[in-house]
């Protein structure tokens, strides 16, 4: 039975979950047949293409969705889940955004042959959250293109022209929402800035999409804060490798790869305690609670003042990172596939 893959993240910028669905599908050449639409598709067009058009290009074999969207009726369907974000905390997006994934994901996670978790706290979310089976459910986890990163030092100079970036910053990566807890690590920074070497910045790269996230309540920017924006990969391992350490305070994440390309730099990196993070960082990261504007504050000072523990962390990272390959993503990603195919042809024939 064919193997078909939902490409419509094809039409969508490279950012999180569009970045796992290209590093797999360019790994599974000609197992799978893409199919996406003939012209940038967003919003309700892009639904409108997913349960309509999207069904009838892979009538005749099985559907993997590796974005949590897709035809919300097929029963011939493996999807991939990050995160429940949208259910469990519909107060970070927009309301009708949040209306229409919190309804097609529990229809999904209900329809679906099989599903794919990021995580193990993914998959006890979806247990949890739609009761689903366990059985249904597999975990594999994304990868680090360490060939990219590990090799990150040459690239430095040219992401520090391109993007401007001052000489000496802790960086954190990730879009302008309020799941990303920016708010809080300025908050931080403005308490401790005072007490930094002066030529001493945070750095903050990413972008918010106004049409999905609420305001993340950014107003007043404390002194010494540079917003990079959007960036685009070829700049990614610089603008990594070119910091002092890298902090993510995030509030909740499915798995959190940001962390792991940071360490497959040998960038020491500091992590929320919470939801995945820890599943994935395990003992190669500094943890702090992201609800907390001291830990928080301690914690940037510790990073900025303490090389051995900048050292400690920089050793460690690399190795965690290994753990984590595309390569082996993709790989278990098609055992899944290939087998729900044949269990499905067998029902089917």
């Amino acid at each position: 039975m064919n193997i078909y893959v939902n490409g419509r993240f094809r039409a969508h910028k490279m950012t999180g979950v569009q970045r796992v669905a290209h590093e797999i599908t360019r790994r599974l050449h000609d197992e799978v047949e893409v199919c996406q639409p003939q012209s940038k598709l967003s919003g309700w067009r892009g639904h409108l293409w997913e349960q309509t058009v999207l069904p009838k290009l892979s009538k005749d074999g099985v559907l993997w969705s590796p974005c949590a969207s897709g035809p919300i009726m097929s029963s011939r369907h493996i999807v991939t889940f990050h995160d429940l974000f949208v259910v469990d905390s519909p107060q970070w997006y927009k309301s009708a955004y949040a209306a229409w994934y919190g309804f097609s994901l529990r229809t999904l996670a209900q329809s679906a042959a099989h599903i794919i978790a990021v995580s193990e706290y993914t998959k006890r979310r979806l247990v949890a959250r739609f009761a689903v089976d366990a059985a249904k459910i597999s975990v594999i986890y994304n990868g680090v293109d360490t060939s990219v990163f590990s090799n990150a030092r040459a690239s430095v100079a040219e992401a520090r022209s391109a993007l401007r970036l001052p000489a000496n910053y802790l960086l954190t990566v990730g879009s302008l929402e309020p799941r990303k807890n920016l708010k809080t690590l300025l908050a931080a920074w403005q308490s401790v800035v005072a007490e930094l070497p002066p030529d001493t910045w945070l750095v903050i790269s990413g972008s918010s999409d106004a049409n999905v996230y609420k305001n993340a309540g950014l107003r007043d920017w404390p002194p010494r804060v540079f917003l990079t924006g959007y960036v685009p990969d070829q700049y990614l391992p610089g603008l990594y490798a070119g910091s002092l350490a890298f902090i993510y305070p995030s509030l909740a994440e499915g798995f959190g790869l940001p962390p792991l390309e940071a360490m497959a730099c040998g960038v020491p990196v500091a992590t929320s305690n919470t939801t995945a993070l820890p599943e994935v960082c395990s003992s190669a990261a500094l943890y702090f609670d992201p609800t907390s504007t001291n830990d928080l504050a301690r914690t940037i000072k510790l990073l900025i003042e303490d090389e051995n523990l900048r050292q400690k962390f920089s050793e460690l990272g690399p190795h965690r990172a290994a753990c984590f390959n595309w390569e082996r993503t993709a790989q278990q990603t098609l055992h899944v596939l290939r087998t729900i195919a044949s269990a499905t042809h067998c029902v089917f024939c």
